[in-house]
């Protein structure tokens, strides 16, 4: 009987666990609860995770992304972009056509969490297309390419190899740092051998450090009326190479930031540049795919660390023209109402000089409004204004340590033996704590980047024909007026561009078979009081700029019958037509 009543009641169980089973996940606001590609967004992806996530994400959704690589980095790894558009409207031709936007991160592989923004971007909007609407019409109209390891080859070296949380910046390929004629021959040493390179001290009673008093493992200078009770030797290392210095000739150094053609500048004059403009292999494959996608109209780079939405221009003597400007100020000030505690800054002014810089490549010889997001704001540790710097202070890091991380973002102070100071202790900051945000604090970190960066996408450029009116002036003789508009932040062409000849003018165009275009003229009032005359081409109209939610007004003379298709075409903007009958517009809505 006891057997049965158990038989009956573990059924019952099953029965019930089935039932639950059935019910809809309860599903939170933002990531879909069910996706279709499972994924976690509180840790670091390697090199390797990020591809195996990256084809797993292209295999899911073959309607709407390819995955593709560039070629191969100095280490021989893939540069893999992926492409995310509604690939049911055409081939790669169609693509040129609608406006695109460029999302890449990791360019310095030590800023790790820019990678894993991206990553999330391409798995959120491929798992929310068909779930959410925005992003559903984004991926419907426009075109994204994401690359997320701009740096694949240091972003192993980081996660794998001992480091600080701010090495390696530059790429791995070998560069005499201090010109002795070897490369590479004195990195840091991990000294006991924790993965991680901490600072090293020695104890000395008329040292100018001492302890923290609240917090031990924090090393603070003493007061010029004090000695202390230590000497800080610096990050952990020995003299490799026997020239009296430490530390001097790590992994490479060069920066792939400062390798950009637009206002490139020598080693001299900004240190971390290479040889030449895109002497770089990496960004010589970036820089090919992207001149050969003039659509691209916007770009986001991402990076680490301080909590800044930055735009150029770079460097203190390169002005841009305030109508730029203006534009980077609306998308930017919105960019802090999503972003708290980012600050949307000029780089050159706000911050410092950058010479050679990517965004500025994409805005002056591109054509794009682009941003470099600094990730990781330091006013994520107590939500507290103050917090301005690259870094939070020392005692809001040890004090976020002590209450959030358990002790767990710092080694602790311990004895090791130094071939040059014998005993010493090494200890300090881990490698993934100081510009990596902690996992519970990745995955917010993620979206709320990834959603300014669609609401910059959905900004960019969308040519319309509001309106085609045909009025009949003589016996087969008709005037077409076409009303253009882009209800867009940005305008089909920067001010930069326009003077600069970036990209070609947008073009207004009317055919029909049994049409004759005889005269053009352009305007910016609806009553043609200003007109310009559109000169030789009059079938083939070009226009300098189809501007922000400001219509632009095209008008055609016509001789003939039948219809006649009005189109407009811009590189940044889109494309748009529209067929009308020869017949007068006013009349037909009469009759």
């Amino acid at each position: 009987m006891k057997s049965k009543l158990a038989t009956l009641t573990l059924a019952l169980a099953l029965a019930t666990t089935a039932v639950a089973q059935q019910k809809p996940i309860y599903q939170p606001l933002g990531a879909p609860a069910d996706p279709d590609v499972p994924a976690r967004w509180n840790f670091y992806r390697d090199y390797a995770q990020a591809t195996g996530l990256l084809k797993q994400i292209a295999a899911a959704h073959p309607d709407i992304c390819r995955l593709e690589s560039l070629g191969k980095s100095y280490g021989d790894r893939e540069m893999w972009v992926m492409t995310i558009t509604n690939q049911a409207q055409g081939d790669e031709k169609d693509e040129a056509k609608k406006p695109a936007f460029w999302i890449d991160g990791g360019i310095h592989a030590n800023e790790v969490q820019a990678v894993d923004v991206v990553l999330y971007t391409a798995w959120y909007m491929t798992e929310m297309y068909g779930r959410n609407e925005t992003i559903t019409r984004l991926i419907d109209e426009r075109v994204f390419y994401l690359m997320p390891m701009m740096s694949p080859d240091s972003r192993d070296a980081h996660m794998h190899e001992p480091n600080t949380t701010n090495g390696p910046r530059g790429g791995q390929r070998p560069v005499d740092d201090d010109r002795d004629g070897r490369v590479d021959e004195d990195p840091a040493d991990d000294l006991d051998g924790d993965g991680h390179i901490t600072q090293m001290r020695v104890r000395d009673p008329l040292g100018r450090y001492k302890p923290h008093d609240e917090y031990p493992a924090m090393m603070v200078r003493v007061d010029p009326d004090e000695t202390g009770t230590y000497t800080m030797l610096g990050a952990e290392g020995i003299d490799n190479d026997g020239d009296g210095s430490v530390n001097e000739d790590g992994d490479g150094y060069y920066d792939p930031n400062r390798d950009w053609p637009w206002q490139w500048q020598p080693a001299y004059v900004q240190r971390g540049a290479h040889h030449y403009p895109l002497s770089v292999h990496e960004n010589r494959l970036v820089a090919d795919f992207v001149m050969a996608h003039a659509n691209i109209a916007g770009a986001q780079s991402y990076h680490n660390t301080g909590g800044m939405i930055l735009r150029g221009p770079g460097s203190k003597d390169d002005r841009w023209p305030r109508a730029d400007i203006a534009v980077y100020d609306q998308l930017g000030k919105r960019g802090e109402e999503m972003l708290p505690g980012y600050r949307y800054m000029n780089t050159a002014d706000d911050l410092y000089e950058v010479w050679g810089g990517e965004t500025d490549w994409f805005h002056t010889m591109v054509g794009a409004f682009a941003f470099v997001n600094e990730l990781n704001t330091p006013y994520n540790l107590f939500r507290e204004s103050g917090e301005t710097g690259f870094f939070a202070r020392q005692d809001s890091r040890h004090k976020f340590d002590r209450l959030l991380l358990l002790g767990d973002g710092f080694v602790e102070w311990h004895e090791v033996d130094h071939p040059t100071y014998g005993k010493i202790e090494v200890g300090g900051m881990k490698k993934n704590w100081g510009r990596q945000p902690p996992s519970f604090l990745l995955e917010e970190e993620c979206h709320r980047n990834m959603a300014f960066t669609m609401w910059h996408a959905d900004q960019m450029p969308k040519v319309e024909i509001d309106e085609v009116v045909v009025r009949s002036v003589d016996d087969g003789l008709f005037e077409v007026t076409a009303t253009l508009m882009n209800r867009k932040l940005t305008p089909t062409r920067s001010a930069f561009n326009i003077e600069h000849k970036v990209t070609p003018p947008d073009i207004a165009s009317i055919a029909g078979e049994r049409a004759k275009v005889i005269a053009a003229m352009t305007s910016d009032d609806r009553l043609f009081d200003r007109v310009q005359d559109a000169g030789r081409n009059p079938h083939q109209v070009r226009l300098d700029v189809i501007p922000s939610w400001r219509p632009k007004y095209v008008r055609w003379l016509v001789a003939g019958n039948g219809e006649v298709e009005v189109s407009v075409q811009s590189t940044k903007g889109g494309t748009a037509n529209t067929k009308v009958p020869l017949v007068d517009s006013v009349d037909s809505k009469e009759d």
